[in-house]
């Protein structure tokens, strides 16, 4: 009788989605990411894009342990929506914006060990920003990588995005690169779609009258 060896089966790699560590350092570090997270995902509505905030980046399949954390990507050319975690090999694109929200706590990590990550991968643009302006003196710090290698921006342009950047504050501010106009934050989002609400109230109000009025001069409003 012929006996067979039984097959034994592939233990599969396990990638985590979270690892118990706080979202962020200080309510500055993490209110900046929360509004960089939610107007950039508006400016990118619609397009095939998508933006995360402080999911892990897996860069190589089957080591869940190489690893990162952005505190906010931007990944074009994938489908739009949230993930709990992102795999590069799985998606086929690597993010093409990285923001760190920076503190002296992290800035060797921020400026050595994923600056370098950033780099090898391929991540188009990394920015820094420091919410409390404790080690970058501007607060904000772009890299652009040319020849495989980062380089400072000097004008706050990002050009994979379409937008300048700016300082307000504790956060960052987004101007789009044709027109100008400052792109609105979440509150002031809050605020404008109020105000139109109330103006259409309004509006239905003034014709609710006029139409009353219409009507009781025997004028049909609808005719």
């Amino acid at each position: 009788m012929t006996g067979t060896l039984p097959i034994k089966q592939a233990t599969p790699v396990i990638y985590p989605s979270e690892d118990g560590e706080p979202l962020a350092e200080t309510y500055d570090h993490l209110y900046a990411i929360l509004v960089t997270l939610e107007v950039l995902r508006q400016y990118l509505t619609g397009r095939q894009a998508t933006v995360l905030g402080d999911q892990f980046l897996y860069y190589a399949q089957g080591f869940p342990r190489l690893r990162v954390a952005p505190d906010v990507m931007v990944i074009f050319n994938v489908e739009p929506g949230g993930r709990d975690n992102y795999k590069i090999w799985e998606e086929g694109q690597v993010p093409s914006v990285i923001f760190e929200m920076t503190s002296p706590s992290t800035r060797n990590q921020d400026m050595e060990f994923k600056k370098t990550i950033y780099e090898q991968m391929g991540v188009e643009e990394y920015w820094l920003f420091d919410p409390r302006g404790e080690w970058i003196p501007e607060q904000l710090q772009g890299y652009r990588l040319r020849n495989e290698v980062y380089e400072a921006i000097a004008d706050n342009y990002s050009t994979v995005l379409g937008l300048r950047l700016a300082v307000e504050g504790k956060l960052i501010a987004f101007y789009r690169g044709d027109s100008g106009e400052r792109l609105l934050m979440p509150e002031e989002l809050r605020v404008a779609w109020q105000q139109e609400r109330e103006r259409a109230d309004r509006e239905r109000d003034r014709a609710e009258a006029l139409a009353a009025q219409l009507r009781a001069l025997g004028v049909d409003p609808e005719a």
